[in-house]
């Protein structure tokens, strides 16, 4: 744990199981590292990116959590990922056109132990690179998302995601919302 610390802290990126398929991450505060993981999916700069969070006060550092929020979260059988709008203290480059970012509150213990060591919120992007399918295990990533990574984490290589990505639900400050993917 402490090698993949090193490596997020001096901007490098890896790959890593999530609560849903595997994903390429960085901290999610650092522009260099965010670009990085854009050249390394040859993703658009116009397409946002989401970030994973650990705690409930992390959330709330990041963005005003309405109320529908908190509900869906702890309704929610399958993981969720929230779009909230006006976020604070993350880079432009992480954010939607219209300012919003997507940020999943995780429940897997390695994600949570990760972050909460990190003490920053983690980009998660699919392994993949933009347009293809998503890796539900550590053998369905490409050998050259593997060497484009600077670490590709040991954890769970064997395990199969029971999820191919979470829910995506946008929520306004008024509690209006819209499902964006079941």
């Amino acid at each position: 744990m402490e090698k993949i610390i090193e490596i997020l802290k001096s901007g490098g990126t890896i790959l890593y199981p999530t609560d849903t398929i595997w994903g390429i991450g960085c901290d999610a505060t650092n522009i260099d590292a965010v670009n990085k993981i854009f050249d390394i999916k040859k993703r658009e700069k116009n397409k946002s990116m989401i970030i994973l969070v650990e705690s409930e006060k992390r959330l709330q550092d990041l963005v005003d959590v309405p109320e529908m929020a908190w509900e869906i979260i702890d309704l929610s059988e399958k993981p969720v990922t929230i779009v909230y709008e006006n976020p604070r203290g993350l880079p432009k480059e992480l954010l939607a056109e219209d300012g919003s970012i997507g940020i999943r509150l995780v429940k897997n213990d390695f994600c949570k132990k990760l972050i909460t060591k990190l003490n920053k919120p983690l980009v998660s992007t699919s392994a993949n690179f933009s347009g293809d399918k998503s890796p539900l295990k550590f053998s369905d990533i490409s050998p050259e998302i593997i060497d484009l990574v600077d670490y590709a984490v040991e954890e769970d290589r064997e395990k199969v995601s029971k999820y191919s990505g979470s829910s995506v639900i946008k929520i306004w400050s008024d509690n209006r919302i819209k499902v964006l993917r079941e």
